[in-house]
């Protein structure tokens, strides 16, 4: 089947000229059959029903956070068609490198939530990753993911691998060095990678408009010579069509695509002191609530009696079980010492090194 893209025309568009595509609108209504994505309508419920199990996993990670059974916690409410339907389009042998609200894509992935549960306490096993597992642990260094994700994809294509490495960032992530070195390295090697910028609005608490002067993101492709798409971030069906088209388009030989998504994220920058109503207004944030990208699919699914609101209630039960069973294999986890800690710093520890460890053993034992 043809592509409905064409990426070779945005390697050249005029930025004036780039506009987000989109299939639904914000009444769960297809405004353009001819970019409606090829998925079957059971496909549907199970992208709506991972964007659900996104919103729940956000909702209770909130609550574990705050009882202090979590650490490290950056919301993702409101981002479900960005982050989900974007994984929802890749192969579970392409190469995921993930920034720091990526998680829900890394558990969907294949890493067991535990993992992730882990990986927010601080825990070195929630860095231990399953072998057949084609990740990275999430980036906290803002964009560094997209030079990661350049060297991942090069060493694909001289593989010979039919797979692509894909990485996000944020709107403000675009303003950091690694992210142009990132996409233009890619670009300059035809290197199969997958390049999403989730534009939320904000660099924690800075404006878009303030941390760079171009009218769109999607642009800044142009400047390494390769395609920049923008994309309704609120609407999963078109996430999932530019996503997937990319990915085609990038495994065939084509070099990288940088894709832009319109999104927005309902809560703080992350659970470490953000109060993002100091810099938001109440306005704006009702005008992106219309948008909320579950609404606008469910309505679509309600619409077409593919989905009903028993089977929510029944299905969010069981994200619950699931996510309560994760946080018990979690807190089972053996609690780290401090000598294991100074054995992890080196391959060959140094003589010094050895007696800190050899001290704090002996006081662990005791």
């Amino acid at each position: 089947m043809a592509q409905k893209i064409d990426f070779e025309a945005f390697k050249t568009i005029s930025p004036s000229e780039i506009k987000p595509l989109r299939v639904l609108d914000e009444h769960g209504k297809v405004i353009d059959p001819d970019f409606f994505p090829d998925l079957s309508d059971e496909q549907i419920v199970e992208l709506f029903k991972q964007m659900l199990w996104s919103r729940v996993l956000d909702e209770r990670s909130t609550k574990l956070n705050r009882q202090g059974r979590l650490g490290f916690f950056a919301p993702t409410a409101g981002e479900e068609a960005s982050q989900i339907a974007s994984e929802f389009a890749m192969e579970k042998t392409d190469f995921l490198l993930p920034a720091y609200r990526d998680v829900p894509q890394l558990v969907l992935h294949g890493l067991p939530l535990e993992k992730a549960f882990l990986w927010s306490r601080g825990h070195v096993l929630g860095n231990e990753y399953p072998e057949d597992l084609a990740a990275l642990p999430p980036q906290i260094i803002i964009g560094a993911q997209y030079v990661q994700a350049a060297g991942v994809a090069l060493g694909l294509k001289k593989k010979g691998a039919k797979n692509v490495a894909y990485t996000y960032t944020g709107d403000g992530g675009t303003s950091q060095g690694d992210f142009y070195e990132g996409i233009n390295f890619a670009g300059a090697y035809q290197a199969p990678a997958i390049f999403v910028v989730q534009n939320n609005g904000y660099a924690i608490s800075v404006p878009r408009a303030v941390q760079t002067a171009a009218p769109t993101l999607a642009q800044k492709g142009l400047a390494a010579g390769i395609p920049g798409i923008q994309v309704d971030g609120m609407d999963a069906l078109a996430v999932y069509l530019v996503m997937s088209e990319a990915r085609k388009y990038s495994v065939e030989g084509n070099g990288p695509v940088l894709i832009e998504t319109l999104t927005y994220r309902f809560g703080p920058h992350t659970l470490s002191g953000d109060d993002p109503h100091r810099y938001r207004t109440a306005d704006e944030e009702a005008e992106w609530e219309k948008k909320d990208p579950l609404v606008r699919l469910r309505t679509y699914l309600d619409e077409k009696g593919l989905w009903s609101e028993a089977q929510e209630e029944a299905y969010i039960e069981e994200v619950n079980e699931q996510i309560n069973e994760a946080m018990k294999k979690t807190e089972q986890a053996p609690k780290q010492k401090v000598s294991e800690y100074l054995q992890n710093v080196f391959v060959e520890t140094p003589p010094t090194l050895e007696e800190q460890i050899a001290k704090f053993a002996a006081k662990e034992e005791a």
